[in-house]
C-alpha cells in the first residue's frame, strides 16, 4: 500500500494544493499501485511511515503555525532520512529550507531539509509560470502568488530554469531539490497541470522504473497550459 500524507490541509490549502494527493492516489490506481490519502492536521503526530508527504501554500500565520507544529519530534525528517519523497508547494517550500522572513520582517528558522534561505522580494510574484524541469526532459505550468525570493545554498539544485514568471525571484529559476526533497512555487494543482511529475514521483517512490498508464485528457491538458503558458 502506497501511503501519502497530506500535511496540515487545513493551514496550507489556500491555493489547492491539496489536489496533488488525490492526483497521486488516482495515477497510482491507473498504474495498479494501490494508494491511501491520509490527512494529518496541526493538531496531530505525524506519522513516520508514509511512502510521500505532500505540503501546499499558505497565509503568513498558517505557515508558521503549520511549522510550529512540525518542529515537534523531527517525523518529517526522520521520514525523509528513510526514503520517503516529500513534495513542498509555496509556503510548505519555505518552511523546510534554513530559514524565512514572516511578514513582520523576523527571519524565522525553517525544518532545514533544503539548504535555502527566503527573504521579502522587491515585489509581490503573481500569475503564470512555466518552467523546463531540471530532472525530466518536460515543461511545467503553474500559478505562483508569493513575495519572497528563494536563494539556493550548496548541495541543492533548481526544481527547474524559469522560462516565463519569476520562481524563487533570483537567479532565473523556480524551487529546489536534494535527492527525494522537492521544493517548488508552482501551484496548479502542480500534479494535475503536469501529469509526467506525477508519474516521476510515484516511479521515484515504488521503484518501478516506468509508469506505463496514459491519461489522454490530462496529456492534452498539460499540452494546452504549456502552449498558452506565455
Amino acid at each position: 500500500m502506497l501511503t501519502i500524507v497530506r500535511i496540515h490541509n487545513e493551514l496550507l490549502g489556500t491555493y489547492g494544493d491539496r489536489g496533488n494527493a488525490d492526483v497521486l492516489a488516482f495515477r497510482a490506481h491507473l498504474n495498479g499501485i494501490a494508494a491511501e490519502v491520509i490527512d494529518i492536521s496541526y493538531l496531530e503526530t505525524l506519522p513516520k511511515s508514509a511512502d510521500i508527504y505532500l505540503m501546499g501554500g499558505a497565509e503568513d500565520a498558517a505557515q508558521a503555525l503549520s511549522l510550529s507544529a512540525l518542529q515537534n519530534g523531527g517525523a518529517l525528517a526522520s521520514a525523509i532520512s528513510q526514503g520517503a519523497t516529500l513534495l513542498a508547494i509555496c509556503a510548505g517550500f519555505q518552511i523546510i529550507g534554513e530559514s524565512f522572513t514572516d511578514g513582520l520582517g523576523q527571519e524565522i528558522r525553517g525544518l532545514g531539509l533544503l539548504n535555502v534561505r527566503t527573504t521579502p522580494g522587491e515585489q509581490r510574484f503573481v500569475g503564470d509560470i512555466k518552467v523546463k524541469a531540471s530532472f525530466l526532459d518536460c515543461e511545467f505550468t503553474g500559478f505562483e502568488n508569493h513575495g519572497g525570493r528563494t536563494i539556493l545554498g550548496e548541495g541543492v539544485q533548481p526544481f527547474g530554469n524559469v522560462l516565463v514568471g519569476h520562481g524563487n525571484g533570483a537567479e532565473s529559476v523556480d524551487g529546489a531539490i536534494s535527492e527525494n526533497v522537492f521544493g517548488t512555487y508552482l501551484h496548479g494543482p502542480v500534479l494535475a497541470r503536469n501529469p509526467e511529475f506525477a508519474d516521476f514521483l510515484l516511479a521515484k517512490t515504488t521503484g518501478q522504473s516506468t509508469i506505463n498508464y496514459v491519461d489522454d485528457l490530462a496529456v492534452e491538458y498539460a499540452r494546452w497550459r504549456r502552449s498558452v503558458t506565455k
